[in-house]
Order: C-alpha cells, then structure tokens, then sequence
C-alpha cells in the first residue's frame, strides 16, 4: 500500500451519513458496517477519489494527530475495508 494509491467504492457497498457516522451496506453480503468521526471523514475522502496520500493530509489538517499515526490507523483501515469488498483500487 502506498500513499499515492487511490481506492473506489464498489456499486454494492451503499452508504448513508448519520450524523457524524457513516453506516455502509455491502449489498453483496447483506452485512452492515459503521465508521465513526475519522473513519467517516476517511470513507468520504476515498469515495470522491483522494489518494491516501491526500486522505493523511486531510487528517492531520483536521485532527489534532501525527501524521505517523494517521498513515497507521489509514493503512489498517483500507486494508480491511478492501478485505471486506467495501473498496478495491
């Protein structure tokens, strides 16, 4: 995974905001899942094409954390939501 990688979402991962949370269905499975705050914002910045390179920049601009463990907890993320099928590059 490097930071200039860009993911899509697939047409069966549907999602709807509430309020500050993102709840996606993976049409393909019927199982539901849940971002909050910074998963959230992640899930929004990788849905209209930013590259994680651009995503940690994001981050670290908007919340008070390391770059280092922005690029951490981003790497854990997209790697499990593309295991799942909620993203593919």
């Amino acid at each position: 995974m490097k930071l200039e990688d860009r993911y899509e979402i697939p047409s069966q991962a549907v999602s709807r905001e509430i309020g500050d949370e993102i709840v996606i269905m993976d049409l393909a499975s019927g199982c539901y899942f849940g971002l909050e705050t910074t998963g959230a914002r992640i899930w929004q910045l990788l849905g209209i094409g930013k590259s994680l390179g651009e995503i940690c920049d994001a981050i670290v601009e908007e919340y008070d954390v390391p770059r280092d463990v922005i690029e951490s907890d981003l790497e854990t993320l997209v790697r499990d939501l593309a295991t799942r099928g909620l993203i593919e590059p």
